[in-house]
């Protein structure tokens, strides 16, 4: 089994808080750890790198979701590579849509910020473009 981390180590070595580490065992995402006689959680190196994988799919923006199937598929070695692929691909297609809109957003806004003069006037072109949903509809 090797060396045994506290949850305080572990999260640490892995990057994650202490509470998100509790949460993906609660969540099922990790197995649970066995405990000492006082209680502490004891994790190995098997449940260090699972929770190293889960910071590193979860800054890439991986929902929990996929990233049980990400475990899942990793911790396989009879998996079909195309599977993995397909999640990935599906992630970065979220990914580019996300990015159009936010695009869209900035466009609309920038727009709608140049239209106003910015003074000591309490005319605002913003809040009268905000008050109109058909003006800010793209």
């Amino acid at each position: 089994m090797g060396i045994l981390l506290t949850i305080g180590d572990a999260a640490k070595e892995s990057g994650l808080t202490a509470k998100m580490i509790r949460n993906y065992e609660q969540s099922g995402l990790i197995r649970k750890s066995p405990r000492t006689e006082s209680g502490y959680r004891l994790y190995n190196s098997e449940q260090l790198n699972q929770l190293r994988f889960i910071k590193r799919a979860r800054n890439l923006g991986f929902s929990l979701s996929d990233i049980q199937s990400l475990l899942e598929l990793w911790q396989n070695p009879e998996r079909e590579s195309r599977l993995v692929k397909e999640l990935a691909q599906s992630h970065l297609e979220e990914i580019s849509n996300k990015i159009s809109e936010l695009q869209q957003m900035q466009q609309v806004l920038t727009k709608v910020a140049e239209s106003c003069k910015g003074d000591a006037s309490p005319q605002c072109s913003i809040l009268e473009q905000l008050a109109e949903s058909s003006t800010l509809n793209s």
